[in-house]
């Protein structure tokens, strides 16, 4: 099988949408696991490990160019035992060989390519490999017939290499996650970082196109609530704090305006290959809609722009509308490429997005003059042959807000309240013209991890102030528990307590890792608090103790990537880069702090400072590494604070108190219900014996401000508790 022949090789009884794209590959591709592993080892092979996603452009490319011809096909059956990975489906697996080739070649990325020895330690890799030479590159049949050779010639070299590289791996992860801050010099350490991680920020700015660097452009979430909460931390009318909301608002500004954005069906592409987030990479993540999504939102707290939360509405839309399961939960990506409209094979990055002037003409009449011209839009393409050196958009244009709408308006000969409707209006026609289209690729894995951030954004939304999001705002918050209900029923095991990766057409076979627990169960702290339903807060709790269980370094603090049970993984690693994803550990110290902030537990405060402890080696020298952990180290240096409603959430007047909580960014506090008339709150009463008194004064809802262990006096009116929580502050916005 897999031999040419014409016969599926053995991906074709797997889940993953990735591996299935490869299931009719010539090549012999074996899923990870000891079928593969027992294989190399009795007959002596090296191991060619392949790691990708569905939703890969270059895996694409190289798959066509190398893993569909008969040729190296033969190659890599012959000498190797080719295996295939889902890095998204195993992120473990990819983490430990990510960790190799970077180290080895000075970058990474995806297609990776590792060659591996029987016992999976790795040799040689690299990424994308052309299927010839080019250049001084290698092309990947000489590399397969040189590796081949060397394998047969000077095996114990090659073993001794991949020993020694194990080894380098090893003392590497033991020093960036060994020396570990003291107590008593947590908060110095803490402030210095904070101060050297914000004058990084402030000297990576582009003025001109927001973001930091050069491109290509990525939207780092985490940078950009590292600046949120140096506003928070500082005050917003500080200067520093003017600086921060600055360099965050920007940024979302310049990507809402630039091709990055879906202008016709909401969300945001993967990230643009321009400083101006012009020209995209297309593919559209889960995990970048939901924390972009949270960005929005407290780009509105800090400012009260509406513009930023109707962006935050159209991109939680668009999850609602093409990436919602109808069962419950998200899916995971939508690919970049697509089938261009009127073939039968024929596939174009971006084929699905772009727009000639024509097809703009066709669809919207004289009406298109005024896409047209807000959109920078030209008969020959708008896209410079410097950033399409294939022609791929020749004669196409990517849609992106080239000037301010009064200004189109004005050109336009309309008045600024009528443009904004009319052009909303005309966006909705060309999502109905384009739904006409060959649609991209879903990945359609439903990802504990990624599950966990989008309930978060949807909970967030659905508390958020913004005028328009009212209407919004009960569809999100249903979403966001028939999700969280989904991985219960789908993707928990109710015995053990433990989670698992991903369900598609089924539940996937591996366990969850860290960044599963670490995400879903901060979702899970945001669902409640936008519900208040306690199931959710109890979950959490016990998700938190099974990953402590599973993932926590007792001995030096911090959560490894993966569990200790898998001996297939050959090196446990720590993440300490705050990516595409924040680290798992980042957002674990930060859960841990809000728990222990419930309960008054003091080991799970100690146990959130020896996971910042175990990074400090890295956010202390490079404090953008880790912006989300600087966020968490906030969280446990501050006095823990919570507000405590007590009364029927249901209540008008438990409402508009709750609404005060949420209406500008500040402080950090954990927010608490508790209703001793009805049932809300039962569980937590349990375990947290200090709200025993906290009850409604004189059967009003009344708002309970605590800070350490001491509580200001109860309030039951807004106004008042707008006073407790903003001191010196003016009157409502």
């Amino acid at each position: 099988m897999g031999d040419g022949g014409g016969m599926p090789n053995a991906l074709a009884h797997e889940k993953s949408p990735y591996l299935q794209q490869h299931a009719d590959n010539p090549v012999a591709w074996l899923p990870w696991g000891e079928v593969a592993f027992a294989r190399a080892r009795e007959e002596q092979k090296p191991i060619f490990l392949s790691i990708g996603y569905s939703t890969c452009h270059w895996c694409h490319v190289m798959a066509h160019e190398s893993f569909e011809d008969p040729e190296v096909a033969e190659l890599l059956n012959a000498h190797f035992v080719p295996i295939k990975v889902d890095r998204e489906e195993r992120p473990d697996v990819d983490k430990v060989y990510m960790s190799y080739v970077q180290a080895y070649t000075g970058h990474g990325g995806w297609p990776l390519s590792a060659w591996l020895t029987p016992e999976l330690k790795p040799f040689f890799g690299g990424t994308y490999f052309p299927p010839e030479d080019r250049q001084a590159r290698a092309g990947f049949r000489s590399l397969l017939r040189a590796i081949a050779k060397g394998w047969k010639d000077e095996r114990d070299k090659l073993l001794r290499e991949a020993d020694r590289v194990l080894g380098a791996l090893r003392d590497y992860q033991a020093h960036r996650h060994g020396a570990a801050a003291t107590s008593e010099t947590l908060a110095e350490h803490g402030g210095e970082a904070f101060e050297k991680g914000f004058q990084y920020f402030f000297e990576a700015f582009d003025e001109a196109n927001g973001g930091f660097g050069n491109a290509p452009k990525f939207p780092r979430a985490s940078n950009l609530n590292f600046l949120f909460r140096c506003a928070a931390v500082q005050g917003a009318e500080s200067e520093l704090g003017r600086q921060a909301v600055a360099f965050a608002t920007t940024t979302l500004r310049k990507m809402a305006t630039g091709g990055i954005h879906d202008h016709v069906g909401g969300g945001f592409h993967r990230y643009a290959v321009d400083e101006a987030w012009f020209v995209p990479h297309f593919e559209k993540m889960l995990y970048d809609q939901a924390q972009i999504a949270v960005n929005l939102i407290d780009a509105h707290l800090a400012t009260g722009d509406e513009r930023y939360a109707w962006v935050a509405r159209g991109t939680l839309d668009y999850v609602l509308r093409d990436l919602a399961h109808p069962a419950g939960g998200f899916y995971a990506a939508e690919d970049a490429d697509s089938l261009l409209t009127n073939s039968a094979s024929a596939h174009a990055e971006g084929a699905f997005y772009v727009w000639t002037q024509d097809e703009l003409t066709a669809s919207l009449g004289e009406d298109a003059a005024l896409v047209c011209a807000h959109f920078g839009v030209k008969p020959d393409g708008n896209v410079p042959l410097a950033l399409d050196p294939q022609g791929e958009f020749r004669h196409r244009n990517i849609l992106h807000a080239r000037r301010p709408l009064g200004e189109t308006a004005a050109a336009c000969g309309l008045e600024p309240d009528v443009a904004v409707v009319k052009l909303a209006l005309l966006l909705e026609q060309l999502r109905d013209v384009r739904a006409q289209r060959p649609r991209p690729h879903r990945d359609e894995k439903i990802i504990t991890a990624w599950n966990g951030l989008m309930i978060s954004a949807m909970a967030r939304a659905a508390t958020a102030p913004a005028e328009c999001l009212r209407d919004r705002r009960a569809a999100w918050l249903e979403a966001a528990v028939t999700a969280a209900e989904f991985v219960r029923r789908e993707l928990h095991d109710e015995a053990t307590g433990q989670l698992f990766r991903h369900y598609c057409g089924g539940r996937g076979t591996s366990a969850a890792f860290a960044e599963d627990y670490a995400y879903f169960i901060a979702g899970l702290l945001d669902l409640y608090e936008a519900t208040w339903d306690d199931q959710w807060l109890q979950w959490a709790d016990r998700l938190q103790a099974v990953m402590d269980e599973r993932f926590l370094d007792a001995d030096a603090g911090g959560y490894f990537n993966s569990a200790a049970d898998d001996a297939s993984i050959v090196l446990r690693l720590k993440e300490d880069y705050d990516g595409a994803e924040p680290a798992p550990g980042s957002v674990a110290a930060a859960n841990l702090v809000r728990l222990a902030a419930i309960t008054h537990d003091e080991v799970r405060r100690v146990r959130a400072r020896c996971t910042v402890d175990a990074a400090q080696a890295m956010w202390s020298r490079a404090p953008q590494a880790l912006p989300e952990m600087l966020c968490a180290l906030e969280r446990i240096l501050e006095v823990p604070r919570q507000l405590v409603l007590a009364g029927e959430p249901a209540s008008a007047e438990f409402q508009a108190l709750a609404a005060v909580a949420r209406e500008t960014l500040g402080q950090r506090r954990t927010l608490l219900a508790v209703d001793f008339e009805g049932t809300t709150g039962g569980w937590l009463r349990s375990q947290a014996a200090w709200l025993a008194e906290m009850k409604p004064n004189d059967g009003r809802a009344t708002a309970y401000l605590c800070e350490g262990f001491t509580c200001q006096a109860p309030v039951t009116l807004p106004e008042e508790l707008r006073k407790q929580l903003n001191p010196g502050a003016g009157p409502a916005p």
